[in-house]
């Protein structure tokens, strides 16, 4: 992954990283295909492990229909980008040009894979369902596992940055 320009406002504390991992709910998924590139947002759930060498080692899941663009370009090639953020509200300027924005963001480069056993398939769900709706029962009918897709990015690399309110 390349280095930040601005390192100053690159997040590295994993607790901040896992903050914002959790309270976000949409990750922008980034594809292309013979069309060209495109960006879909999909609500999502994750696992996260803390490597050996102390950087975060992060899984993401979401579901999908079976058929249309995504399901092509997925089947076509599995890397992605992806991008999730926290808006932090204006940050006013003395003039036009030094308005700006807070917020916090992450992007990054991951490897899909389509999960295929039943088992993998309500894993990936479970966690969707635990990230945005903690509170509801979880139970899936086997009509629904075979309705739709469930995707896992894997081996993602990525950096987390922050612009601060002022």
């Amino acid at each position: 992954m390349r280095k930040m320009r601005l390192q100053k406002r690159e997040i590295r504390d994993n607790q901040k990283i896992q903050e914002l991992i959790e309270i976000c709910r949409v990750v922008r998924v980034g594809a292309v295909d013979q069309e060209g590139m495109f960006i879909v947002p999909v609500n999502y759930g994750y696992d996260l492990t803390e490597r050996e060498d102390g950087t975060l080692g992060w899984k993401i899941y979401f579901h999908s229909a079976k058929e249309g663009r995504k399901a092509e370009a997925f089947a076509d090639n599995p890397n992605v980008a992806l991008e999730l953020d926290r808006e932090g509200g204006v940050i006013k300027g003395d003039y036009t040009c030094s308005y700006s924005f807070a917020y916090q963001s992450i992007m990054g480069n991951g490897r899909l894979r389509k999960l295929e056993t039943e088992e993998e398939k309500r894993r990936g769900l479970e966690r969707i369902m635990e990230h945005l709706a903690p509170e509801a029962d979880i139970e899936f009918e086997e009509a629904m596992l075979k309705a739709a897709d469930v995707y896992c990015i894997e081996d993602i690399s990525f950096t987390a940055k922050e612009r601060k309110a002022k």
